[in-house]
C-alpha cells in the first residue's frame, strides 16, 4: 500500500511539472510575440515618421528658410542683341520670365541693354553662372539675401489667431438678438476681415519673393567705327576744275565791283577831285609868299 502510495505521489509530480514547463514555454513564446510585434510596430512607425529640417517659432513650423535673393550684373558684351537673345533663352531654359527689357543707343559707338528677370529659386545659382558665360567682361557682381523666415512664421501665427477670432465672431453674429450687438459684431467682424486680407497679402508676397529671385542685368556694347574710303571724294580733277571756276569768278566779281563803284560814284568822285586840287593850290601858294 505504501509502494503505491509513493508511485501514486511521484507520478502526480512528474505531471505537475509537465505542466508548468509547458506553461513557462507558452508564457515565453507569447514574450516574444509580443516583443517581436512591438519591434515591428515601431520599425514601421520610424519608416513612416517624416525626416525634416524645421524652423519653429512661435509655435508655428515651416519645413525651411525663406530667403530673398537678389542679383545685379554689369557686363560688356561683344553684340548686344545676340546677349539678350541668350539670356532669353536662359531664362525660358529655368522657367523663369523677363519683368522687363530695355535698349539704349547712346552714341554711334556706345549701345546699352537693361533686363530684370525672376528665376525659380532652386535654379538662381545656375542661371548667374550661365548668364556669366556669354560676356566679354564682368564689371560688377552683387548678390544680396534677406531671410523673411520670421517674419513668414510670425504672419502665419498671426493669420491663425485671427482666423480663429473671425468664427468667434461668425458665431456670435448668429446668436445676436439685438440690433445694437449686432451692429458692433459687424462692425469687429469687418476689421477683423481687413486684417486677414492684409496678412494674406503680406504672405502671398513672400511666397512669390522667395519662391523666385530677382536678377537685373546691365549690357555695354562698344565698338569702334572705321569710316570707308569714299572713292567719289576722291575725284581731284573735279575738285580742281571747281576751285578753278570759284577763283575766276571771285575775281570777276571782285573787278565787277571796282568798275561799278568807280562809274557809279563818279560825280561824287569828280567833285572831291575839285575840292582837293582848290585846297592843294591855296596851300601851295601860301607856301610860295611865305618863302618871299
Amino acid at each position: 500500500m505504501k509502494k503505491v502510495f509513493c508511485y501514486l505521489l511521484l507520478g502526480s509530480l512528474f505531471v505537475l511539472l509537465a505542466a508548468c514547463s509547458s506553461d513557462s514555454e507558452k508564457a515565453m513564446e507569447q514574450k516574444s510575440e509580443d516583443s517581436e510585434q512591438l519591434s515591428n510596430e515601431m520599425a514601421m512607425e520610424r519608416e513612416e515618421a517624416p525626416v525634416e529640417e524645421s524652423v519653429v517659432s512661435d509655435g508655428v513650423t515651416t519645413t525651411e528658410r525663406m530667403i530673398i535673393h537678389q542679383a545685379t550684373i554689369r557686363a560688356n558684351v561683344k553684340e548686344l542683341s545676340k546677349a539678350q537673345s541668350n539670356i532669353e533663352q536662359k531664362v525660358k531654359k529655368y522657367g523663369g520670365y523677363i519683368v522687363e527689357s530695355n535698349t539704349f543707343q547712346e552714341d554711334e559707338q556706345t549701345k546699352s541693354g537693361q533686363m530684370t528677370v525672376r528665376i525659380p529659386e532652386k535654379h538662381f545659382e545656375a542661371f548667374l553662372s550661365d548668364a556669366e558665360e556669354g560676356v566679354s567682361k564682368i564689371l560688377e557682381r552683387n548678390v544680396t539675401g534677406q531671410d523673411v523666415t520670421e517674419q513668414y512664421v510670425d504672419l502665419s501665427s498671426r493669420l491663425k489667431s485671427k482666423r480663429a477670432v473671425e468664427e468667434r465672431l461668425l458665431e456670435f453674429m448668429k446668436n445676436a438678438e439685438k440690433t445694437e450687438d449686432l451692429l458692433k459684431i459687424s462692425a469687429d467682424l469687418a476689421k477683423v476681415q481687413e486684417e486677414i486680407e492684409v496678412m494674406v497679402g503680406q504672405i502671398k508676397y513672400l511666397e512669390n519673393q522667395t519662391s523666385f529671385s530677382t536678377v537685373e542685368l546691365f549690357m555695354i556694347e562698344s565698338r569702334v567705327i572705321v569710316p570707308k574710303l569714299d572713292n567719289e571724294e576722291l575725284n581731284t580733277w573735279e575738285k580742281t576744275k571747281k576751285q578753278f571756276v570759284t577763283s575766276t569768278n571771285r575775281l570777276l566779281a571782285t573787278g565787277s565791283a571796282i568798275i561799278v563803284f568807280f562809274l557809279g560814284n563818279l560825280p561824287v568822285l569828280l567833285i572831291l577831285a575839285g575840292v582837293g586840287y582848290v585846297v592843294y593850290w591855296v596851300v601851295k601858294r601860301r607856301m610860295s609868299e611865305q618863302k618871299k
